[in-house]
């Protein structure tokens, strides 16, 4: 999987550029170069869609039962899922999706959707009802905004960096994250979600900060950052109620 989002409507942590990329020899590449290469990884299975220059999606078929990736697109929402949800017959009969063929990715759409536009549930609180080992990341082409998250069970690997021109890139192909985004990249934090207009946050612990830790590399140069929940600090906030509490505005609760 491999999602690029253009640096003016995608702001992730400021940690994640590492001013080391400039001097180490590594270059990082532009997003066109580094689809170039995705695709020429994978010749037979990978497909791209293009949104113009603001995003990038591609992926690539599953070859196997054991580690799923899914792909859908609705109304404008485009969601790319890698894992499985142990409960997934539950949870489209929680939001009224059981007389629909769904599988994970289009109930991530459908459950984006819903509480973007009218839902009272907070996004913490939807993806900690996730019973499963799931990665994916959602482009709204509406509202131009990114929704990605990380199950906390750590069986599904995501990474993100920046590219040469400032873009955010999303892959769970760490070869294809490094060739990209040089030394300016991390793993992106079991147990959280970042939303382009909120940021990064956990879902397990909505109400504590995210710290960022320096990375060091195998040749002892800092490069990126580990996110990780600040356990003891917390955040005292009044809960919202109506339109406010949406996966479109990810706000602790």
């Amino acid at each position: 999987m491999l999602a690029i989002f253009q640096k003016t409507f995608v702001h992730p942590p400021e940690e994640l550029n590492s001013p080391a990329s400039n001097f180490t020899g590594e270059n990082p590449k532009l997003p066109g170069e580094t689809l170039s290469d995705f695709l020429s990884h994978h010749p037979d299975t990978a497909f791209s869609m293009n949104f113009g220059d603001s995003a990038v999606l591609a992926f690539v078929r599953s070859q196997n039962s054991h580690h799923q990736r899914v792909f859908s697109g609705i109304d404008g929402i485009y969601c790319v899922f890698l894992g499985a949800l142990n409960n997934l017959c539950n949870l489209n009969k929680q939001y009224g999706l059981s007389g629909k063929t769904s599988n994970e990715a289009m109930f991530v759409i459908e459950a984006y959707r819903t509480l973007r536009d009218r839902g009272p549930y907070p996004a913490d609180q939807v993806l900690r009802g996730l019973d499963g080992s799931f990665a994916f990341v959602v482009y709204d082409t509406q509202t131009s905004s990114v929704f990605a998250a990380l199950g906390s069970d750590g069986e599904e690997s995501l990474y993100w960096g920046i590219a040469a021109d400032g873009s955010v890139v999303m892959s769970d192909d760490l070869k294809i994250i490094k060739k990209s985004c040089a030394k300016s990249f991390a793993p992106f934090p079991t147990g959280c979600m970042f939303h382009s207009e909120t940021g990064l946050m956990s879902f397990e612990h909505p109400k504590n900060k995210m710290k960022a830790m320096p990375r060091i590399d195998s040749e002892g140069v800092i490069c990126g950052a580990n996110f990780k929940v600040d356990a003891c600090s917390k955040i005292n906030s009044i809960p919202r109620r109506g339109s406010e509490a949406n996966w479109s505005l990810a706000n602790s609760r």
